[in-house]
């Protein structure tokens, strides 16, 4: 398992990262930086949604704010290391790229998470089966 520390967060006005050396000859590299002033920086508001949010954010400098975040410890996914070839009709390629699009992912990803989803059901079945029934006491006769 693989950890990593990030603190991740959308730049309002994108990175501030030039290119490195390797990609421009001759320039040296930019890192990036950010004006920083010693005057005291409210805390980041509570916001009540997302627009609000951007809003804030529109107007305000995240380097200003950089203090106040905390790290967090992001877990990758694992390796997907095999691959499976499936072939399939034209027209139910078709409706499988439209069906990832409305999602806004890609076809591969869909038949994945349908196959993991179908196997999760079919395990849910058998150990459903496998349970012993569940008894109930029934009242004894009288006499």
């Amino acid at each position: 398992m693989r950890k990593a520390t990030a603190c991740i967060t959308q730049l309002p006005h994108g990175p501030r990262v030039g290119k490195s050396a390797p990609s421009m000859p001759g320039r040296r590299r930019h890192m990036a930086t950010s004006k920083k002033t010693d005057k005291a920086v409210a805390p980041i508001p509570k916001f009540k949604n997302y627009e609000e949010e951007a809003a804030f954010w529109d107007t305000h400098d995240l380097a200003d704010y950089w203090d106040q975040f905390k790290p967090i410890k992001v877990r990758f996914a694992k390796n997907l290391s095999q691959g499976m070839t499936i072939r399939l009709d034209l027209d139910t390629t078709i409706k499988l790229r439209s069906e990832a699009a409305k999602k806004g992912i890609g076809p591969t990803t869909l038949v994945r998470m349908w196959v993991i989803e179908r196997l999760q059901e079919q395990r849910a079945e058998r150990s459903a089966r496998r349970a012993p029934p569940h008894r109930t006491a029934r009242p004894r006769k009288a006499g």
